[in-house]
This record gives structure tokens, C-alpha cells and sequence, in this order.
């Protein structure tokens, strides 16, 4: 056997490829951003060919960084953006339209029918899930009602649907391929966690052809060979998350009530619940973690669309910085208790609040705020919508864990650590290995090709690199928050 894994990890703002040796560590990366398209308001999409040059790339690179060559890889681990929907032609290949980005809000008014109509809860209770554009059967069935012919070629079984999991199996076996894994699979809205299965009822709901559809496998599973042609050899594909679950896998938070929160382009807390699903009374969601040897596992999830996100929009668009890394000696700069905030509603507001109409606003500017200020707003709304989620899966699941494992780019501001580790009141902890996602899809293959026996050889793996413990007086901290919940409130266009 060999010594070393790759793991693609394709995201929202670029792809990146590591490589990962038996004991979890990264050996060399490669990584390569792509373009975010904005046709509309609201609308945001990828170029498919973009997406998948940028994951050919990113291998390449890796591998060449690593000084190997892919015959020196045992196998090949796969995570992605969620939600993220395309549709292709079977036979070429070919995608019809770009690829609709889970950020996308131009289904609200076919959400808000579908509600007023009363189906949310018989999604919820089958899919864990409620009816927001955010999942990819509304974006799906858009395609099909927009693209000219889609619908009647759907039927006859000429086109596929996947989200970039599937996309990427389909283009690195040159089409022999055509499947998901569990976790992917629920957070289509079609997919009935219960089951485990597609769901026809759903189907009918959102008049999708069955025919589209990918198989649904395990996370640690057979999805193929990549073909030789794309990296020099033969590799099999063993291991399939979405990029939340693949980061709660590579936190090691296999014990239910253990939870991560990851801080990319947007913010996810999941916390594992065990083998029993339990729907959220504070409309989160519930989602697959993971499925092995045919057995689910469930988790309860909050998701804040713009996490890291804000930081791209202050540097970019703003272009208060030159350099995300500036962010946290700007915010060191603010006296505690500043009156900025910044509510980050871009793409609407996530969790638990599930707003899409709502738009972003800084509120509390005075004469002397400033760059610095602004920012601090901007890095305080990620520990504030954090703490809506903690405040919502306590009453939930009455089981947030007493620590939070932490994980994704923003994690090395230690400023902004501690800040949420005082906004939650309690410890943060930020592992040695910040890259999670693509660790727990390496996880999952080394799972299948025999690198690890279980998941508890795994757990064993996991490090801490740093606690941060809380710091601020209670009353400062419900102090700040208030401000932040009645920000909220300007914002919201929902009660």
C-alpha cells in the first residue's frame, strides 16, 4: 500500500488539492480560486469548466509540490460545496447552464409558494430540511423550467443532475460513473433521511424526473476510478462528504453532543446527535453526518451564509485592507464595547432566521468610527450569528457541546477566536490541522482502502493546537449582544 491520500476540497471561491500521509498530515497542497458570477440580484453562479479546471489544477500542483506522482497514491477523497447544483448532457458531457451556487436566492418566490401551500413540514419531517432556496431542488427544477427542452430530455433519461461532488465523479471517470453519498444527498430537499433514500413524493412535489438523479452510496464507499489520463494513474475514489460533514470527520466529533463550527465563506455549527435524527423547534436543520457500512449517523446543523465572506467583501469591495491577515491587528485597535455593528445579510439571512429578502447594513456609525471599527463589525457578526445558533441548538437538543472544536481560514485570527469564545462562553478549540475538510474526506478514504480500522483510530489522530477560554464579564457580553439582536431586527424583512 502506499503512504498518501489526495483529498480534493472544491469550495465556494476556489479548489484546493492536499495531500495527506497515514497519520493526517498535510504533506503539500495546491489551490486555485475561480470566478464568482453575479447575473442578478440575488442570482450567484459558477462556470462549471472553471470549477472543474480549477480542481485538475489544484491536483496537479499538489502533486507536484509533494514531489510524487499519482502511482504513489493509495486513493482519492472528494469534498464540496453543498447545494451547489448543475445539469449536464449524458452523452457528452456538457453542462447546460452555469452551475447554480447554493448562495443563490432566485427561488424565493417558488419557496414561498410551496409554503403558503403548507408542504414545509411534510419536507421537514422527511428531509430534515425546510423550503429555502438554499437546497438544490427549487435550483433544479428552475433549470429545468428555464433551459429549453431540459424538461422533455430530463424525462428521457438524456441529462444528469449532481451536485459538485457528483459533477467531479462523472468528469474524473469520464462519465462511469454517476453518484452522490448520504450526506450530499440531504441537502437536496429531495432525499428522505429516514429511508435513505430519494423521495417520490418530493419528486412530485418539485417535478423532478427520477431519471436525473445520482446513486446515493456511503461516504466511505466505491465511486470509481479516476480515469489515467487526468493526474498519470489509476486512482479509486473511496471517500465522499459534503464539506460541513467532511469537517466534522476531520474534527473527529464522533461521540454525539461533540460539535465544530466551521469559518469559511459562510459559518456551519454542526453537532452530532447519534443515530437518531431530531428535527430542530428553532428551524435549524437536520442533516446526515455521515453514513458507514450502510448506518447513519445525524447531526443538528445552523448555517450562516457570509462568514468570511464579510472579509472578502471589506478588503474587495470596500478595500479597507490589502490583506485578510490585516484584519486582526485592525480590530486589536477597537475600545471594547464599540456601538459598530455589521450584519452581513448579503445573500439574505441563514439561520435561525431564514430571511432571504433580508439585506446587509452597518449600523451604529459615529463620527469617530473608522477602518478599524468596521472591521472589528464585520469579524463580531461571525461570534454573534454563532451564538444564535448555540442559543437555539441548546433549547433543541439541550447537548452544544462545552467545547467547540473550530476549523476553516478565519480560525488563525486569534483576536477573533477569543472573541467567540467570550461571545459563547466556552472554551474554543482550533486543532493543529486547520484544513478539516479535506482531512475528513482523507479520512474517509483511508476508511475504505483499510488505513484505519475505525473511527475511534481516527478520533486518536485529532490534536489541539490552541484553547481559547473565555475572558469577558457576563454582563459585557449580554451587553453586546442586545445591540447585535436589535441590529438584527433592522434588517429583517420576516417577523
Amino acid at each position: 500500500m502506499a503512504n498518501y491520500l489526495l483529498a480534493i476540497d472544491q469550495g465556494t471561491t476556489s479548489s484546493r488539492a492536499i495531500v495527506f500521509d497515514r497519520q493526517g498530515r498535510s504533506v503539500a497542497s495546491g489551490q486555485q480560486e475561480f470566478a464568482q458570477c453575479f447575473p442578478a440580484d440575488g442570482w450567484v453562479e459558477h462556470q462549471p469548466e472553471a470549477i472543474w479546471e480549477s480542481v485538475l489544477s489544484s491536483c496537479r500542483q499538489a502533486l507536484e509540490n509533494a514531489g510524487l506522482d499519482a502511482a504513489q497514491l493509495d486513493g482519492v477523497g472528494i469534498t464540496n460545496q453543498r447545494e451547489t447544483t448543475l445539469l449536464w448532457d449524458r452523452a457528452t458531457g456538457e453542462t447546460l447552464y452555469p452551475a447554480i451556487v447554493w448562495q443563490d436566492r432566485r427561488t424565493i418566490e417558488h419557496c414561498q409558494a410551496l409554503k403558503e401551500a403548507g408542504h414545509e413540514p411534510m419536507l421537514q419531517s422527511r428531509t430534515g430540511l425546510l423550503l429555502d432556496p438554499y437546497f438544490s431542488a427549487t435550483k433544479l427544477a428552475w433549470l429545468l423550467d428555464n433551459i429549453e427542452g431540459a424538461r422533455e430530455r430530463a424525462e428521457k433519461g438524456e441529462l444528469a443532475f449532481g451536485t459538485v461532488d457528483t459533477f467531479l465523479i462523472w468528469r474524473l471517470t469520464h462519465g462511469r460513473v454517476h453518484a452522490t453519498d448520504a450526506t450530499n444527498a440531504s441537502r437536496t430537499a429531495l432525499f428522505n433521511i429516514y429511508h435513505q433514500d430519494w423521495d417520490e413524493e418530493l419528486l412530485a412535489l418539485f417535478d423532478i424526473p427520477a431519471a436525473l438523479l445520482p446513486q446515493v452510496r456511503d461516504s466511505s464507499d466505491d465511486f470509481g476510478k479516476v480515469d489515467a489520463a487526468w493526474l498519470g494513474a489509476e486512482l479509486p475514489i473511496s471517500g465522499v462528504a459534503g464539506d460541513q460533514q467532511a469537517a466534522l470527520i476531520g474534527q473527529a466529533c464522533f461521540t454525539p453532543g461533540m460539535g465544530k463550527s466551521t469559518y469559511g465563506t459562510g459559518c456551519f455549527m454542526i453537532v452530532n446527535t447519534g443515530d437518531a435524527p431530531s428535527l430542530s423547534r428553532n428551524r435549524l436543520l437536520t442533516t446526515v453526518a455521515y453514513r458507514l457500512n450502510g448506518r447513519p449517523t445525524y447531526a443538528m446543523e445552523g448555517s450562516i451564509f457570509v462568514a468570511g465572506a464579510t472579509v472578502q467583501w471589506l478588503r474587495d469591495g470596500l478595500k479597507l485592507f490589502a490583506n485578510a491577515a490585516e484584519t486582526e491587528a485592525l480590530a486589536a485597535e477597537t475600545r471594547s464595547g464599540h456601538s459598530v455593528y455589521l450584519v452581513p445579510a448579503f445573500t439574505g439571512l441563514g439561520a435561525p432566521h431564514w430571511d432571504p429578502k433580508a439585506r446587509g447594513a452597518i449600523l451604529g456609525l459615529t463620527r469617530d468610527t473608522g477602518i478599524a471599527e468596521i472591521v472589528a463589525a464585520g469579524l463580531q457578526a461571525v461570534c454573534y450569528q454563532t451564538r444564535d445558533l448555540q442559543a437555539c441548538m441548546n433549547d433543541d437538543i439541550q447537548a452544544t457541546p462545552g467545547v467547540l472544536r473550530v476549523d476553516g481560514g478565519m480560525v488563525s485570527n486569534n483576536w477573533l477566536m477569543q472573541f467567540l469564545a467570550d461571545m459563547l462562553d466556552v472554551d474554543v478549540d482550533r486543532p493543529n490541522i486547520l484544513e478539516t475538510t479535506a482531512l475528513g474526506a482523507a479520512y474517509l478514504a483511508g476508511l475504505r482502502l483499510g488505513w484505519y480500522r475505525d473511527l475511534e483510530e481516527i478520533s486518536r489522530l485529532w490534536q489541539c493546537e490552541r484553547r481559547f477560554t473565555p475572558q469577558m464579564p457576563a454582563q459585557e457580553r449580554d451587553a453586546l449582544y442586545r445591540g447585535w439582536r436589535e441590529a438584527v431586527s433592522r434588517v429583517r424583512t420576516t417577523p
